[in-house]
């Protein structure tokens, strides 16, 4: 049988490769997109507020940091989860431990944030607690990421 002739793999065959909470991530980001929904600061609490502990806490440390930090980025959702964007672009998120089933939270930046440092430097960090040392930092970040 010809490559053409091939019958296009199942719809669950191409799925495969995502994980059940991606596939949902991945609806909710349309969900979002179609209706507007998930645009300003009370759908990101209202997404924080829905959010188990310990998860909700560090999210509302987080969402306050950004916004005191870096008042010009504007709350929003993203993949179902707290964003900050600058020109309608995601600059950082906060991805809860739950969402994925993952052992810790991480506070993400996406490619418009500004941490350059030569030719290599995270952009993910792992959050289990913030006490003042690392609030102090999540801020320095936010702050450089804007620019």
């Amino acid at each position: 049988m010809s490559k053409s002739a091939r019958k296009p793999p199942s719809k669950s065959k191409r799925a495969a490769g995502f994980t059940d909470e991606e596939r949902a991530a991945m609806k909710e980001r349309v969900r979002e997109l179609n209706s507007g929904a998930g645009e300003g600061e009370s759908a990101v609490l209202a997404k924080i507020a829905g959010m188990p502990q310990p998860d909700r806490a560090l999210a509302e440390r987080v969402h306050a940091l950004v916004r005191a930090s870096a008042p010009g980025l504007a709350p929003r959702l993203w993949y179902g989860m707290p964003a900050y964007s600058k020109d309608d672009n995601v600059v950082c998120f906060f991805q809860p431990a739950h969402k994925f089933k993952a052992r810790y939270s991480t506070l993400g930046f996406n490619d418009k944030a500004r941490l350059d440092e030569g030719r290599m430097w995270p952009t993910s960090f792992a959050l289990t607690d913030l006490t003042s040392a690392e609030e102090a930092r999540v801020a320095a970040l936010v702050k450089k990421a804007v620019g």
